[in-house]
């Protein structure tokens, strides 16, 4: 796979974070209460995995537009297909993979771990755009 399969394999796994947390939401209001308007009491009252799932989520898509910024521009300067540049894409994704179940189970020192693997990843990125 390109640095971009892999970026595209990221986006494609962050859009179905969401998956979790609402089945949990579905499951304690029902289908017809999760669709309703999130009110911020009811998101205290879902369970806290599903909280930390949503957190995890949302830090994921933060993180994501980082990522995707760096390897597109990486792309456009002829730089995307680096071996260290793949390889990085592939440690991105490995990273956001094991940061959100050890965010959404409480596993602090994995999901610190995950975190700083996928900023490593992002800064090997930008340090090929700016190499020269």
């Amino acid at each position: 796979m390109t640095s971009l399969q892999w970026l595209a394999a990221t986006a494609l796994m962050t859009a179905l974070f969401w998956v979790p947390y609402i089945l949990e939401r579905m499951m304690s209001l029902g289908i017809i209460g999760a669709l309703r308007p999130v009110d911020p009491e009811e998101v205290l009252k879902q369970a806290l995995w599903a909280q930390r799932a949503r957190r995890a989520h949302y830090n994921a898509i933060e993180n994501l537009a980082v990522f995707a910024t760096l390897v597109l521009v990486a792309q456009a300067m002829g730089r995307a297909d680096d071996s260290q540049v793949l390889l990085a894409a592939q440690v991105y994704f490995w990273a956001r993979l094991v940061h959100f179940p050890a965010l959404t189970f409480g596993i602090t020192g994995v999901r610190t771990l995950a975190f700083l693997a996928g900023f490593a990843a992002q800064i090997v990125v930008a340090l090929k755009i700016f190499a020269g």
